[in-house]
This record gives structure tokens, sequence and C-alpha cells, in this order.
């Protein structure tokens, strides 16, 4: 009786080890299943798709380097037209100034007193270059400055002299004109040396 009752004992024992075995391995399995499972799908990432999304990041830069580009070639362009502008409209601006000083000493020949008939005469012809001159610079746009008289304005006139203010002379008006200026379109080419009333 001894002998059978330590049979039942005997077995149950293996089948308890190998139950208790079993489940700690279904555990360890269940417990390294997702862990392999997310090393797969870490794996899993696709050098295409990487490679497809740093392209188009390239693509993206290139693009705006691209308008970048574009934008600043329009403002060269546009800069450009502006000075090929300005050029066109005030060509001739150094030959005017350069023929200024010549319109001066004709003024001043004329202002001399012609006393006998050939520097009348001379005179004469002197009056007729200076029309002439006169005209062609008005025909390219040279005007003179208007000063006598006029208030004093420090973008076409220059003030030399200060003299009292009186009756005919109101403060900041051009009492006397000592050299004319001129204007070219709309740009003061020389400005009129005046005297002015403060």
């Amino acid at each position: 009786m001894k002998s059978l009752a330590k049979k039942p004992t005997s077995t149950t024992e293996p089948t308890e080890s190998a139950a208790s075995q079993a489940a700690t391995s279904a555990a360890d399995s269940a417990t390294v299943k997702p862990a392999e499972k997310a090393k797969k799908t870490a794996k899993k990432v696709d050098p295409k798709e990487a490679q497809i999304a740093d392209l188009t990041k390239q693509l993206a830069a290139k693009d705006d380097q691209l308008l970048r580009a574009q934008a600043e070639l329009v403002n060269m362009q546009n800069r450009f037209k502006k000075e090929q502008a300005s050029i066109i409209k005030y060509d001739g601006q150094t030959l005017a100034k350069d023929v200024l000083p010549v319109l001066d000493n004709l003024e001043r020949a004329l202002a001399t007193e012609a006393t006998d008939e050939t520097a009348k005469q001379l005179k004469k012809g002197v009056e007729m270059v200076y029309g002439h001159l006169q005209e062609a610079l008005k025909k390219h746009s040279v005007t003179e400055v208007a000063a006598d008289g006029e208030t004093f304005d420090p973008t076409i006139h220059q003030a030399v002299q200060t003299v009292p203010a009186d009756k005919d002379h109101p403060a900041e008006t051009v009492v006397q004109v000592l050299q004319k200026g001129y204007l070219f379109k709309d740009r003061t080419l020389r400005p009129a040396m005046v005297v002015v009333a403060q």
C-alpha cells in the first residue's frame, strides 16, 4: 500500500513541472514576440521611401533657390531699365554744361559798347551767334533759371551775397543776378549766382 501511495505523487510532480515549464516558455515567447515585431517593423522602413523624402526636400530647396534667382534677375532688369532710361533722358547734360561758359562770354561781349561801324557789325554777328546758340539749347531742353525778383530757392539759386530787405525787395527774394543759372529738363545744370535780401 505504501508503494501505491507513492506512485500518484511521483506522477503528479512531473506533470506540474511540465505545465510550469510550458507556461514559462509561453510567457517568454509572448514577451519576445512584440520585441521582435518592433525590430521587424523598424527594419521595414523602405530605403526607397527615405530616398524619395530626401529628394523631395532637395527639390523644394532647389525650387526656392530658383524662385529667389528669378526674383533677383527681375530686379536687376528693372534697375537696368531705370538706369538706361535715366541715361537716355539726361544724355547731353555734360555737353550742355560745357557750352554754358561760351554763352556767358557771348553775353559779356554783347554787354560792351560798340562805338564805330566795324564794332557794331561785329556785335551784330555776335548777337546772331548768341541767338542761334540759345535756340539750340532750348531745343535740347536747356532753359534759364528764373531768378531776378523771385523767391530764393536753394535748389536753383546760389546766394553769394546778402543785402538788407526793403520795400522793393522783401526778405528771401533775389535782388540781383550775378551769373545766370540753367536747368536741363528737370535737373539743375548750374544754379544762378544771386544776391538775396534778408
